[in-house]
């Protein structure tokens, strides 16, 4: 039997070639294009880009795409040897020191007629650039904030945007205790969310390099931030303890009902955080951007869209690329995520504000109310640092641990950074 199979494959062989020259021949007389039959293979990291596919695929017959999940992202890059090369990679965390490796150069898209170079912020568009190319667009980006109740708005000190410092000495006059000396109002803690330490000491200009196989950063900067919200709690909150049983007692509800509560009077979030709730649920709810100096930085894990260095199918990969980067195609997107009741948990484009300033402008606050009135000028707007590699691992487990020990009045000693980065690089060896 296996002889009759080995004598049977030379002449499989030759069928699947006399095919194989078939259609060739067909298409030199048609002028059929085998490349552009191909599908446009997307890689993303984001579950919106596959209704975005959907789209795309139903508006037009030129090409047709198709999504493959990839989580993390820039870990599969590149391709493992037996899988087809993506055309298009869109997510988070694409931008560290492989970029031009990995992604095509785009200036030929960047005209009147494609995609517009002045309809995107500038400050995002030069994000995706490395020396005179661009090789990432920005898609969608979030940025932090503060949320209150409406009741308390008079005690705001700002109609648009609020520093650390202003939410300190605000949040402070709010505090109040009972007769045994127990918080009953805390206006607002730093240890409340790990998150509001970290975008404290990036707005301070905290930011980490690779070097060789372990890091770089500006310690005087770090010393600074930690000795700030230590300070912060000492003084204002009497101690990290203090902070967190109050948490404990009365903030078990999400950030919107906290605020509600009127038991504190800030709660940080950020934009993808408060605007896929529903306008109806989140009431009274007013907001505050947080900046410093007037500018106002993006969440790290800004969306990317990149043209793979190993495309197949790079033409078609362009067009979806430039359908994607039109405001008419965005309004589609959200009109149909609506309509389709897609934005339960989601929100806006890729899962946050567009990189297309008149998205934002034009057309969120019909579709998100809270905007009205209180959106950020485009000049504000700041795109997070470059990232070393595995970035969002080394935050997690190594930068925001620290920044939690560290700023905690509780604990005398921490183990050090160095050591937490030591350790952490174990997993990689």
């Amino acid at each position: 039997m296996q002889k009759s199979m080995r004598a049977r494959k030379p002449l499989q062989n030759k069928a699947v070639a006399a095919v194989s020259c078939i259609f060739l021949v067909l298409c030199t007389l048609t002028g059929c294009n085998v490349r552009r039959e191909k599908p446009i293979i997307i890689w993303t990291d984001r579950a919106e880009i596959a209704s975005y596919v959907e789209l795309f695929n139903a508006r037009q017959t030129k090409a047709q795409a198709v999504v493959v999940y990839k989580s993390p992202l820039v870990s599969a890059l590149p391709p493992a040897k037996d899988e087809a090369n993506p055309d298009i990679v869109i997510g988070s965390w694409l931008k560290d020191s492989r970029l031009k490796k990995n992604f095509l150069p785009l200036e030929s898209l960047l005209t009147p007629k494609d995609i517009n170079p002045n309809t995107v912020y500038p400050t995002l568009l030069s994000y995706g650039k490395k020396g005179i190319h661009h090789y990432l667009l920005p898609v969608g980006f979030n940025l932090p904030l503060v949320i209150f109740s409406g009741k308390n708005a008079e005690q705001i000190p700002d109609a648009y945007m609020l520093t650390t410092d202003e939410i300190r000495d605000t949040a402070a006059a709010f505090n109040t205790k009972n007769e045994h000396g127990i918080y009953t109002n805390m206006g607002f803690a730093p240890s409340w969310n790990a998150d509001f330490l970290y975008i404290t000491a990036k707005m301070n200009g905290l930011q980490f390099q690779e070097k060789g196989a372990s890091y770089l950063w500006d310690e005087s900067i770090l010393r600074k931030t930690v000795a700030y919200l230590k300070n912060w709690t000492k003084e204002n909150n009497t101690s990290t303890t203090a902070e967190q049983d109050f948490a404990f007692k009365y903030l078990y509800t999400p950030d919107y009902r906290q605020v509600e509560s009127n038991r504190c009077l800030f709660a940080y979030t950020s934009s993808e955080d408060l605007f896929k709730v529903p306008y109806e649920q989140l009431g009274n709810i007013d907001f505050r951007w947080l900046a410093k100096d007037d500018k106002i930085t993006a969440k790290d894990d800004i969306v990317m869209m990149g043209i793979y260095s190993g495309s197949y199918n790079t033409r078609s990969a362009q067009e979806f690329v430039i359908w994607l980067m039109q405001e008419s195609t965005q309004k589609a997107i959200l009109e149909r995520t609506e309509s389709m009741q897609l934005n339960i948990n989601t929100f806006g484009i890729a899962g946050g504000f567009s990189s297309i300033q008149s998205v934002n402008e034009r057309i969120f606050p019909t579709f998100y109310r809270n905007l009205l009135g209180n959106l950020p000028a485009k000049d504000a707007i700041q795109p997070p640092p470059s990232f070393p590699l595995r970035w969002n691992s080394f935050k997690e487990r190594v930068v925001i641990p620290y920044l939690k020990d560290a700023t905690s009045t509780d604990l005398n000693e921490i183990q050090s950074l160095d050591d937490r980065i030591t350790v952490w690089l174990m997993q990689f060896d």
